[in-house]
């Protein structure tokens, strides 16, 4: 037993069942002790949440180094491939805040780098948020799932007569993985340009 250990059962269980389903006692079971044992490796349950988003966010590469554009759509795209690889996460990540030594630790080098370059350090914050809901909110869009969710009915396919436009974008493979990711890097190239200091000239 180790804390390695009890977060790879943790991730097992939110990957089958999703964040709902974690609790300490069911984390117990699944390695086969009782509850209490896990209190040696980790203080409580807010600590296995912290662990989950730290190990999600080390996937992420954060490597502040040249220009400040390409680090940060490197970050995004290793971000997006994090999560595409633990969707379950996904409500994890949107809503609980990085309070982790290793998150925070990431969150100051980008933020540094990017006050390096002209942004305040209330807009380098403004980035890094940015981009990170940009892509938390892509990928939700591309693996989420609705409680409840059911195929869609194939009666409710476009009518070609009515909507030529979007029968031609289904014909070329909309929402395909391929699309997906097309989708995804125009997006973020697009808000990446757009992304400056604000003009702060009188």
């Amino acid at each position: 037993m180790s804390t390695e250990k009890v977060l790879d059962a943790a991730l097992g269980l939110v990957d089958r069942e999703g964040v709902a389903a974690l609790s300490m006692r069911r984390l117990g079971r699944e390695l086969g002790v009782e509850a209490m044992t896990l209190y040696y490796y980790v203080p409580n349950k807010d600590a296995v949440l912290d662990g989950l988003i730290d190990r999600t966010l080390s996937r992420a590469r954060v490597h502040p180094e040249g220009p400040w554009r390409a680090w940060a759509r490197d970050f995004a795209l290793s971000f997006r491939s994090a999560l595409l690889a633990h969707p379950a996460l996904l409500p994890l990540l949107a809503t609980r805040p990085v309070t982790t030594p290793g998150g925070l630790e990431t969150v100051e080098r980008a933020a540094r780098a990017l006050t390096d370059e002209g942004f305040t350090p209330t807009e380098a914050l403004h980035v890094i948020t940015t981009l990170a809901t940009f892509v938390i909110g892509q990928v939700l869009a591309e693996a989420g799932q609705t409680p409840g969710h059911t195929d869609p009915d194939p009666a409710l396919v476009p009518d070609p007569a009515h909507h030529p436009t979007l029968m031609r974008a289904l014909s070329a493979g909309l929402g395909t993985p391929a699309d997906h990711e097309d989708r995804f890097t125009y997006a973020l190239d697009a808000l990446l340009t757009g992304l400056r200091p604000r003009d702060t000239t009188p």
